[in-house]
């Protein structure tokens, strides 16, 4: 080999290896964006996994429009992230994930009741709502505990509930008045069959309390036996 093609040689073995450089040095590159993008990735997943475990919703206080529509908002979120798994046939391969509800209130709006009581009835198909009585649970409240998936409707030992007839406002002319109590009536009516289908007492029953005039206060073994609660907290 005479130096020309020596010095030839050399150079082509030292292009090579540069070129080998370069390569090492791109993937030694994309393997630390990989790794920032696979630790940021896992991050994500966690947070997500975390925020998916959150599966609660509380209603305390008055209900009223604005608490009916929060709660109404978080089942149908908690809905839609917990649906159930299906597979290529249709069947159900993973169950949707329960939902806990918390309530703690004194009652209110009739109608607002009726909304929050017709969505737990679509969000339960899909996935089980557990609904938690917490210190009292009374009027409309009672409802919505009872509406809870049966088997899931847990009461604190110290919860107050509360079963009274639908209350109606006292003004306007008579004949704003007469059409008022017969919504009334009809609300009360809605009501009473609605605590009966979920409840173990008949709507006679329900009705003899009514006829009370006054409040019926229930403690929550008293609420079990009624059928408005499952189980005591523990």
């Amino acid at each position: 080999m005479n130096k020309s093609e020596d010095t030839e040689k050399k150079e082509k073995e030292e292009e090579s290896q540069e070129f080998i450089g370069q390569e090492e040095s791109e993937e030694r590159h994309m393997s630390i964006e990989e790794l920032i993008a696979m630790v940021a990735g896992k991050e994500e997943k966690e947070e997500k996994d975390k925020l998916e475990d959150m599966r609660s919703i509380g209603l305390y206080g008055d209900v009223e429009e604005e608490s009916i529509s929060e709660v109404i908002s978080g089942l149908l979120t908690l809905q839609h992230t917990g649906m159930p798994k299906l597979s290529k046939d249709g069947e159900v391969e993973e169950e949707g994930k329960p939902i806990k509800l918390y309530i703690s209130t004194y009652g209110g709006s009739a109608d607002e009741m009726a909304s929050l009581i017709d969505i737990m009835g679509v969000v339960r198909k899909n996935c089980p709502i557990h609904t938690i009585g917490l210190g009292k649970v009374m009027s409309a409240g009672v409802l919505i505990l009872a509406s809870g998936t049966k088997g899931e409707r847990y009461i604190g030992k110290n919860c107050r509930v509360m079963i009274h007839s639908v209350i109606a406002g006292n003004h306007g002319s008579l004949h704003n008045l007469e059409n008022e109590l017969a919504e009334v009536k009809k609300m009360q009516d809605i009501y009473l069959q609605s605590l009966a289908d979920v409840t173990n007492m008949t709507k006679k029953q329900l009705k003899s309390f009514m006829r009370r005039k006054q409040n019926v206060y229930l403690n929550a073994n008293e609420a079990i036996k009624y059928g408005i609660a499952d189980k005591i907290l523990e």
